[in-house]
Formats: C-alpha cells, sequence, structure tokens
C-alpha cells in the first residue's frame, strides 16, 4: 500500500497503528474494545497486505499529532468513570453504580456467588424472577441447589424447576450480566462505625469501671438480656481472673509493665478483701522471683489499708498491662471453661 495518508480510510489507519504497536511489542488492550469494533478491526487487518515506509510514518505523525492535541480523555463508559474516581465515590454509590448497570468488579461474578451459604442465597431465590432463580441454581453446585430447592415452597420450587428447562437458549452475555448483578450484593459492605462487637467493646469498659458498677450492669442485663450478659460475663477481665486465666510463667513478664508502687498498692488492696482478690494476689506473690515477692510482702506491710478507689485502680492498671500484652501477641489469656469461670467482683 503506498497510497497518501489522505487516501486512507479512518479504519485502515487504525489497522496500521494496531499492527505496528503490536509488531514493537506493545499490550494493546484490544479485548476491551465492543465486539463489533474488534470485529471490524480484525477484518480490516485481514484485508490489508502492507504499507511502505513512508505512508507508515505519515500515519504514525498523524496519529501522533492528534494525541499532542487532546486536552483531556475521559474514560469511554461507566467501568473507566468507576475506576477513575475510586476512592472519591462512596462505596455504596460504585455498588450501586456497578449493580444498575451490570458493570463488572470481580473476574468471574460466579464464583463469589457460589461462595456463598445456602442461607445468603435463598432470600435471592424468593425475591428474583423465576427466570433469573433458574439460572442461578443452574450455576450453583448440586449439592447446593438442591438444598435451595428443597427450602423454596412447593409451588415457588415448581415453577423455578420449570424454568431450568428453558435455559437452553440462555446467551452468555446474559448470564454473565445477571452474576455481575447478583454478585454486587455480596460485595456491598456498609460502612461500620465501630471496628468491634458490642460485646468486645463494653467488656472493655467494664473491665475498668469500679466492681459496683460492673456489677449493676451484669445485674441488669441478666434480667433484660440474659442471653448478651452471659456473652458479657465471658468476655470480662478483671484482676479477679488472673489467677484462672494467665499462666504462672506470663506473670513476671506482667508485673513488670506497671511501676512497682502502683503494682504494691493494687496487692495490698486485694490481700485486704479476703475474697477472689486476696486468691490472685496470692497467685501473682506465688509466680514471680522468691526475692521480688519477699520485697513486695514488707512494702505491702508498710502500706497499710489502701483506700477502694485507688485499689482498684491500682488493680485495674495491671489489667490493662495484660490486656495490652495479649494484643500485642506477647502473651496469650487462656479461655476458662463455662463451669470454672470466676465470680466477677
Amino acid at each position: 500500500m503506498g497510497s497518501s495518508v489522505t487516501a486512507l480510510t479512518r479504519r485502515q489507519k487504525a489497522a496500521i497503528i494496531v499492527r505496528f504497536l503490536i509488531q514493537e511489542g506493545a499490550d494493546i488492550p484490544i479485548d476491551a474494545l465492543p465486539d463489533n469494533l474488534q470485529l471490524a478491526l480484525t477484518q480490516q487487518i485481514g484485508a490489508m497486505r502492507y504499507v511502505d515506509r513512508d505512508t507508515l510514518a505519515a500515519v504514525i505523525t498523524e496519529f501522533a499529532d492528534e494525541l499532542d492535541r487532546m486536552g483531556l480523555i475521559f474514560p469511554g463508559d461507566l467501568a473507566g468513570a468507576l475506576t477513575a474516581l475510586d476512592g472519591r465515590i462512596s462505596p455504596q454509590t460504585a455498588a450501586r453504580l456497578r449493580k444498575e448497570a451490570g458493570v463488572r468488579q470481580i473476574g468471574d461474578p460466579w464464583a463469589l456467588i457460589r461462595a456463598q451459604e445456602a442461607d445468603a442465597l435463598l432470600p435471592i431465590l424468593i425475591r428474583e424472577s423465576t427466570e433469573v432463580s433458574a439460572i442461578l441454581l443452574s450455576k450453583l453446585p448440586v449439592a447446593k441447589a438442591a438444598e435451595l430447592l428443597h427450602r423454596l415452597p412447593g409451588a415457588h420450587a415448581r415453577r423455578i424447576t420449570h424454568a431450568i428447562t428453558l435455559t437452553g437458549s440462555v446467551r452468555p452475555d446474559t448470564v454473565d450480566r445477571i452474576g455481575l448483578s447478583l454478585a454486587a450484593e455480596f460485595q456491598i459492605r456498609p460502612d461500620l462505625a465501630f471496628d468491634e462487637d458490642p460485646v468486645e467493646r463494653l467488656g472493655a469498659i467494664l473491665n475498668i469501671s469500679p466492681a459496683d458498677t460492673r456489677n449493676q450492669v451484669l445485674t441488669g442485663l441478666d434480667e433484660d438480656d440474659a442471653e448478651f450478659s452471659q456473652k458479657l460475663r465471658k468476655a470480662i477481665f478483671t484482676f479477679a481472673h488472673i489467677s484462672a486465666r494467665v499462666a504462672p510463667a506470663d506473670i513476671p513478664r506482667a508485673v513488670r509493665e506497671i511501676e512497682q508502687p502502683r503494682l504494691i498498692i493494687a496487692l495490698a488492696h486485694a490481700l485486704a478483701a479476703e475474697d477472689d482478690l486476696a486468691t490472685t494476689a496470692e497467685f501473682i506473690l506465688g509466680n514471680i522471683p522468691k526475692r521480688m515477692a519477699e520485697t513486695l510482702r514488707e512494702e505491702i506491710g508498710e502500706v497499710g489499708r489502701v483506700k477502694p478507689k485507688e485499689g482498684e485502680a491500682a488493680m485495674n492498671e495491671l489489667v490493662g498491662a495484660i490486656r495490652a500484652l495479649e494484643m500485642a501477641g506477647e502473651i496469650s489469656l487462656r479461655t476458662a471453661d463455662d463451669d470454672d469461670e470466676v465470680e466477677i467482683d
């Protein structure tokens, strides 16, 4: 082909540019083009034979000039727009647009759908049309499809099974669009105000609350929501729980995390209580070096009686230090069996 550039059609010029770029090793995402353009480009490349150097240079120069004149290039479709605006619009808005327009966000939407539990898929089968439900069941593993069909109301199950017999002529792109729309539901995750669940948050608060406040709250919850109260009691970790949940070998590491005067106050207050607190104090003294324990006992005797508020604050410092060690992965707290739970003071 030795004709001038002006005699070439835009399709011929596009074929020349694409062929040249491929020859130079460029990775051109031709598959991103609409099917009709991919078809036309392939046919045009197949119809051409050769291009002389002057024509090639002229086409490349014209193409470069056109690129240079462009001020802005827009994505050209919703998928590209969502990619360009990623992080600048809310996840909920992006998910809604993807679902409404059937825009691909993942490689195979059906892989995500097949990974869902039956309980998550059942409402979709009940809500969607029989045609969509038939395609959904057809794309699921046989065992899961059978389970879902068994859980559907009889009449609804019969309508879907009949619709399955009509799916033989469904086009692959239709199945893909349905998959994209259904998968979008499992990709929408609402923003949560809190990282921890209510049990963990309230447990952390009660851990360092005064004993009387903690007992009042738990007693009230026993009456209002016994199940939640039971979970909360398991989440609470107080000074009294140290002997049951901290390994003896971890005690020396734990007591080093607070200043010795504060440790003395905590132990003095606990020993004076003559209950589970005293048991825990003895557990701590019994699992630290003997000389250190003797020194602490002498100083505890000199301190005398500690004010309850000051004693609880010191005990909570030790509890907080142990929690910090656990979160850092330096120690592990044992989980007490229900029958062996320490009574919360």
